[in-house]
């Protein structure tokens, strides 16, 4: 059911958004030089590699460094809005559509960081990655925390990427299409779930 549901929805998707599709892509070509997409290699379902597509939102041969905080200077001015509302992420329905993705469920890690899944942790790769989910929610202003840090990197190796894995073996366990629906309702409307 979550595979149907994640077919349908991004062609009905990449329907609707074409508009919005071609005015990001003009709005890019137009404030900054270089690719309208940016792609990159990720840690998929089982451990598959695959490439994810984004919205380019750094200036070209800037994207090396994963770890990224608010302000940073690599990113283009445009980049900065789409970065906000998470809208450079919509090329990503096409990763739904042919099964690299899912709507919700972890994001899809650079091949450094799916290494250090080990022993238990590394049941979340029985997931497809998602463009959406519980960790993402939580972490949805990640890129504010990490400015606020003297070193981003130790923060999020020590601290964020942990937490984000415990929450990720939480939805492994507990996940259902009604919950997937919520997140993703909350994504879009840009709401956190209450703590426990």
């Amino acid at each position: 059911m979550k595979n149907l549901f994640d077919k349908l929805v991004s062609v009905f998707g990449i329907i609707i958004l074409s508009p919005v599709f071609l005015v990001i892509a003009v709005l890019i070509k137009l404030t900054s030089r270089g690719e309208i997409f940016f792609s990159q290699q990720r840690i998929g379902q089982n451990g598959k590699v695959f490439t994810m597509y984004k919205f380019r939102t750094m200036h070209p041969n800037d994207d090396k460094n994963t770890i990224t905080r608010k302000g940073d200077v690599r990113i283009t001015n445009i980049g900065a809005y789409l970065r906000k509302y998470k809208v450079d992420e919509l090329p990503e329905l096409w990763n739904v559509l042919i099964g690299d993705m899912s709507f919700v469920g972890p994001r899809p890690d650079v091949p450094g960081y799916a290494d250090k899944l080990t022993g238990e942790s590394r049941r979340i790769l029985k997931l497809k990655p998602g463009i959406t989910g519980p960790a993402s929610l939580k972490y949805a202003d990640e890129e504010d925390l990490l400015s606020k840090t003297e070193n981003s990197k130790k923060f999020n190796d020590e601290v964020i990427f942990p937490d984000k894995v415990r929450i990720n073996l939480q939805y492994l366990e507990n996940h259902t299409l009604c919950g997937d629906i919520r997140i993703i309702f909350l994504t879009i409307f840009r709401n956190k779930p209450h703590k426990k």
